[in-house]
């Protein structure tokens, strides 16, 4: 597994970035590992604290977990664990299924325990069709603070692409394209 550390308001040193790889390297056990499996972490510092996002990245799935701690340890180790319940409940998950999908690929199911809780209710309560309309971001925008939501879907007027814009934790706007266009 590849690791990328960055410290934001923080320098990451030999001994944090050793520390770190460690603490990390338990997790490698969990994937198949190949040049494509990587592993970023971004430290970030703060007077009451630290904040540590670790994102895996595979060819088929990217898994990631956010922590805020008063404690820069005790954030690494809380966000391990909740990777560890993510793989968890996916592999509950896969094994319910018929079929596991591409993403056998890409961990060592072997290697996971499954979800000891079997009463995870995964069941679908509601199903919505959406007409997309061609709108501006601005547009999108106003009609998503309109209905209260988090988040909106809508066709991108400019380029005919799926899109969704949605707040963000730290702030402001964030958008998520499609690659596909509709023709």
């Amino acid at each position: 597994m590849k690791y990328q550390i960055i410290g934001k308001n923080v320098e990451i040193t030999k001994g944090i970035q050793a520390a770190l790889e460690k603490k990390l390297s338990r997790m490698s056990k969990y994937f198949i590992i190949n040049e494509n499996v990587t592993c970023r972490v971004v430290v970030n510092a703060f007077r009451d604290g630290s904040k540590v996002e670790i994102t895996v990245f595979t060819p088929y799935l990217d898994l990631r977990a956010e922590v805020k701690h008063d404690d820069f340890y005790s954030a690494v180790d809380i966000a391990l664990d909740k990777l560890e319940s993510q793989m968890r409940k996916l592999k509950t998950r896969m094994d319910r299924s018929k079929n596991r999908l591409n993403l056998g690929r890409a961990f060592a199911f072997e290697n996971i325990e499954a979800e000891k809780n079997g009463d995870i209710n995964e069941t679908i309560v509601r199903t919505k069709s959406l007409y997309l309309e061609p709108m501006s971001i601005d547009e999108a925008i106003t009609r998503m603070n309109a209905l209260g939501h988090d988040f909106f879907i809508y066709l991108d007027e400019e380029d005919n692409r799926i899109s969704v814009v949605y707040h963000r934790k730290d702030g402001g706007f964030g958008i998520l394209q499609a690659e596909n266009q509709i023709k």
